[in-house]
């Protein structure tokens, strides 16, 4: 892309990207704090990524998800993954009439634009697997036939940290199918206050939708133009391969620590997300520091550690982090 069509993308993005402030301000008034929770969702909804959400229970993780689907006027469905949950709850199933001696389709909640699986590491593998074609394929198959889901699909899950009781550890094959995964942490204290005091007043903040699901989906079309530099590309390979077969030198040691690297997905998510993350800030091009600062919720779900970097206690974020350390950037 030459210097004018730099400029003309730019143009765009700046023109587009105003629906964002009033979108913004409006989950702003049912969601206190968690800054950058509220941009990495937006990133995974602008960069068609699904999120995984993590922290424990009560840090607004619900109430972002169903703000987020109130302020866009999307079709919103949540499902409560517990250890008794079958595939057929998530996606739906075929329901027998006698007196027409037909099978018809029940659809599930996974017909949706928005689904919230939450505590979605509480319910066993088949459940899981339920999930797959869906977030991948944007399809589910019911009774040997397939349905598409909506155009504008996105899975935001939450998950409750592996060490609490009740907890089953996420296939591979799915967590490789999150575009992020953002760690949620504590609010301040500053923060909590203000959360007391909007939560415990006479009126609950009721929402109301400021823009629909046509222009998250036109924005997406512009998200996908956003220019990314060679260098900038090269710059996502380094830090994909160092996962991998990490380099001589500061990272020689990571070898013994990582049994497995991160897949190209990594490397694809990592580029829809930095467009995503350029677009929010009013920008038609991609630095390198969009790319280091998504790098961590991108990568940390697709780096698997070996026994060696467990009973040192590293962890694969710490892999990650030395990598961003010591990959030359651009």
């Amino acid at each position: 892309m030459n210097l004018s069509g730099v400029r003309q993308i730019n143009e765009e993005v700046e023109k587009e990207a105003l629906f964002l402030h009033d979108l913004l301000a409006e989950i702003r008034r049912a969601v206190v704090g968690q800054d950058t929770l509220v941009e990495r969702v937006l990133i995974g909804l602008l960069g068609d990524g699904h999120v995984l959400l993590e922290g424990v229970p009560g840090l607004a993780k619900t109430l972002l998800v169903k703000s987020l689907a109130q302020a866009i006027q999307a079709r919103f469905s949540r499902v409560q993954f517990t250890p008794d949950l079958l595939p057929a709850d998530l996606i739906g199933t075929q329901i027998y009439n006698p007196r027409t001696n037909e099978f018809s389709v029940h659809r599930g909640p996974v017909f949706a634009n928005l689904v919230l699986a939450d505590e979605v590491n509480r319910a066993p593998a088949k459940v899981q697997s339920a999930l797959l074609e869906a977030m991948q394929e944007r399809q589910v198959t019911i009774g040997g036939s397939t349905f598409p889901l909506e155009s504008l699909f996105l899975v935001l899950a939450t998950q409750n940290p592996i060490e609490q009781e009740g907890t089953y550890p996420l296939p591979e094959a799915q967590i490789d199918r999150f575009m992020l995964k953002v760690i949620v942490d504590y609010p301040p204290r500053d923060e909590e206050r203000l959360i007391i005091e909007r939560m415990t007043g006479e009126d609950a903040p009721t929402l109301t939708p400021v823009i629909d699901p046509a222009t998250i989906l036109r924005a997406r079309e512009i998200v996908r133009r956003i220019y990314v530099d060679d260098k900038v590309k090269e710059y996502v390979l380094d830090l994909v391969a160092a996962t991998r077969n990490p380099p001589s030198g500061d990272l020689a040691a990571l070898r013994q620590l990582v049994a497995y690297g991160a897949s190209p997905r990594a490397g694809i998510y990592l580029i829809s997300a930095a467009r995503a993350n350029a677009f929010i800030r009013g920008r038609g091009y991609v630095t390198p520091d969009d790319v280091k600062q998504l790098a961590p919720d991108v990568l940390r779900h697709r780096v698997i550690v070996s026994y060696e970097a467990e009973a040192e206690e590293i962890t694969s974020a710490d892999v990650v982090r030395r990598i961003l350390d010591n990959v030359e950037v651009p």
